[in-house]
């Protein structure tokens, strides 16, 4: 008997050994979900980060988080099934593209817009002397058009009311069009750079200062895109603001768009924005958005981390856009944070939020002028369609009407 007792206790020993790996084998073979391979238009997990879960693509630990537990099947509303008792958000279809402008114009019109009205009524008056064009110029610089342009534009309009002789609110409106568009430019080439490449997806940075609306905004232009049939894959690199990663994949979830995040508070903003990049690349998506923390634009060091954020994300793939977000009803200020940002990003591109209401129309064009960068999208209200691409006629058109 004493010779068979080290054998018994050996494999006793083994058979505890094995017990307990058993549990962390079982662990890590449902907690390394990945993406299986190149994804294609039916891929079930298109829409992964609509369970609510986290893209995992081998990433660092500072970026890493768990992994989505649906069992890889959809409903019908192309949203994955609710499997692990996970909430289920039925997916939206965004309003289309064409014609937002058009349909958002009765909105700028009712707006509290001093811009066209005013000039309309002065210069629609029985008698336009220096008084009246004293009164024209000040109405162009409340409306916070800048000094240059408004100089610009009561040249053109003395001169063209002289030529004409005639002030019948017709040629007068008509004058005024013609006028307000050359300030604001149409030839400015307000495309979106969201066209995929040979090999990688286009990538687009937004950023901006506290409380202008990034993050929505990121969300509404995820609406966009998707409405133009592109595929999109949102990064939230705003690791700072509370909620913010969720936020945003809220936003993506309504339209079937996988966000990549941290679940780690205070987060290498970096990190998650390189393996936003990293994934969009992986699964063959058309665009990449990502979404920053806002910064203060006197604030060197957080103006310096946003910079490394662009330089960490061109280790893999070029930054396509850079769109900065300004809240329309700031005015001139909006003019101080533009130049700094410009400086450290090279900004493509302005988005104007919230220019119904108490916006002033004069700082579409004094933003242009002074950055020489075209205001491409405006926000013209709170619903989830209401970001539409800028057309210089149409924005004239409704500060007229």
């Amino acid at each position: 008997m004493n010779d068979f007792l080290p054998i018994i206790l050996s494999i006793v020993a083994a058979l505890v050994v094995v017990g307990g790996l058993v549990p962390v084998l079982m662990k890590a073979r449902k907690s390394g979900a990945k993406y299986p391979g190149t994804r294609d238009a039916n891929d079930p997990l298109q829409s992964s980060a609509a369970s609510g879960g986290t893209l995992v693509e081998d990433r660092p630990e500072a970026v890493k988080a768990p992994a989505p537990t649906f069992d890889g099947t959809v409903d019908g509303a192309g949203v994955p099934d609710d499997a692990a008792g996970l909430e289920t958000i039925a997916i939206d279809t965004p309003a289309p593209v064409e014609g937002r402008l058009t349909r958002l114009r009765a909105r700028l019109v009712k707006s509290n817009n001093i811009l066209g009205k005013g000039l309309l009524a002065l210069l629609s008056g029985d008698k336009i002397d220096e008084n009246v064009w004293d009164e024209v110029e000040e109405t162009l610089l409340l409306a916070d058009l800048g000094t240059e342009p408004t100089m610009q534009l009561v040249d053109a309009l003395r001169e063209r009311v002289k030529v004409l002789g005639t002030r019948s609110p017709e040629d007068v409106k008509a004058m005024l069009r013609e006028e307000l568009i050359k300030l604001v430019d149409p030839g400015m080439d307000r495309s979106l750079n969201v066209d995929r490449k040979a090999d990688r997806p286009a990538v687009v940075l937004v950023v901006g200062v506290n409380g202008v609306g990034k993050t929505t905004t990121v969300g509404k232009l995820a609406r966009v895109l998707v409405a133009e049939d592109k595929d999109v894959l949102l990064g939230a690199a705003d690791t700072f603001r509370a909620a913010a990663a969720e936020q945003l994949a809220t936003w993506g979830q309504r339209v079937g768009v996988p966000t990549v995040k941290s679940d780690i508070d205070g987060a290498d903003p970096a990190s998650v924005a390189y393996e936003a990049v990293k994934a969009g690349i992986d699964q063959e998506v058309d665009v990449v958005m990502v979404d920053t923390a806002g910064r203060l634009q006197n604030k060197t060091g957080l103006m310096d981390e946003l910079g490394k954020v662009k330089r960490v994300i061109e280790k893999l793939a070029e930054v396509d856009e850079v769109l900065l977000v300004l809240d329309a009803t700031t005015g001139q200020n909006g003019l101080n944070q533009a130049r700094v940002f410009a400086e450290v990003v090279n900004i493509t591109g302005i988005v104007l939020t919230k220019l119904d209401g108490t916006a002033k129309g004069g700082i579409v064009v004094a933003i242009q002028r002074s950055l020489g960068v075209p205001v491409k999208l405006i926000g013209l209200g709170e619903g989830p369609d209401d970001l539409a691409p800028f057309e210089a006629e149409g924005f004239v058109d409704a500060l007229l009407n």
